[in-house]
């Protein structure tokens, strides 16, 4: 088990210094993430590389172009599983999806995606409604290295007992084997799923809507951001969002203080689901 020190052991200057660089010299903006979640996964990262302290790590993130990538994916949260919290996928399976399907096209983003569970899910759900042949599903993330993994489709073969478990409890009533391939300790999805996906690096603190959209999934992304910057990533959705679109955000997540909470109303407030109005 990693002796992981708290949160003191950098100080709020150095914290300062390294999100300050982050931004400036490569483009990757944390300065709005809570503080101090951040500073827990910078104290993770200098442990588990074996950092004396913060100068080291810098020393190594100016020499090393190769470590920026590193350093991105153990500051950014890639917690996710397929049909997590089933009920707000059997909400969505039988209250969000036909209304859907009265669209000739549908576009749904997942935003801050992680390696895309989640959107393959999505799939799955369109695919048993037969509407994923006329939708679309952007799938986008600040890590690059978690976007390339939805774009193969490969998960443990370890984990599908349990995410069997969830596709059942969210309203599945296939062998949910059928969807994928397994091979050795890998399960590859079907092409087929993968066909009507998009996927790429979007940043949501500084990149802006890129489409209008029926449903705008983003769970369990907000709750590591300070609150201006939930607001401004609301602002966001909202503004990427058709006039009666869907927002799903995580289940320990909320809009109700938001700028944009007028707009919408709840549609499944337990499951954090939300329609807009205006």
């Amino acid at each position: 088990m990693l002796n992981i020190p708290g949160a003191n052991m950098i100080s709020e200057v150095e914290l300062d210094l390294l999100l300050k660089e982050l931004l400036q010299e490569h483009g990757y903006d944390f300065t709005s993430y809570a503080r101090n979640s951040m500073r827990r996964r910078v104290s993770r990262l200098m442990v588990i590389d074996r950092f004396a302290n913060l100068q080291s790590l810098l020393y190594r993130l100016r020499l090393d172009k190769s470590y920026l990538q590193r350093m991105v994916e153990e500051l950014t949260v890639n917690v996710t599983e397929m049909f997590r919290d089933p009920s707000v996928w059997r909400n969505i399976r039988e209250q969000v999806l036909p209304v859907l399907a009265t669209h000739p096209f549908i576009r749904i983003w997942h935003a801050g995606c992680s390696t895309g569970e989640e959107v393959y899910s999505m799939a799955i759900l369109l695919e048993e409604a037969n509407l994923l042949h006329k939708s679309l599903l952007y799938a986008t993330d600040l890590n690059p290295a978690v976007v390339e993994n939805i774009k193969r489709g490969v998960f443990p073969l370890s984990q599908m007992k349990h995410y069997s478990e969830n596709y059942i409890a969210s309203g599945g009533v296939h062998d949910f084997s059928r969807y994928y391939t397994a091979k050795y300790n890998w399960a590859k999805f079907d092409e087929k799923l993968k066909t009507r996906m998009v996927a790429s690096t979007h940043n949501l603190v500084s990149d802006r809507s890129f489409n209008e959209f029926n449903l705008i999934l983003c769970r369990n992304v907000l709750i590591y951001f300070e609150r201006p910057l939930q607001d401004i990533v609301l602002r966001l959705f909202d503004e990427s969002l058709e006039k009666l679109g869907f927002l799903v955000l995580g289940t320990k997540e909320n809009m109700r203080f938001s700028s944009i909470a007028k707009r919408f109303n709840a549609v499944e407030y337990k499951d954090r689901i939300w329609r807009k109005m205006g």
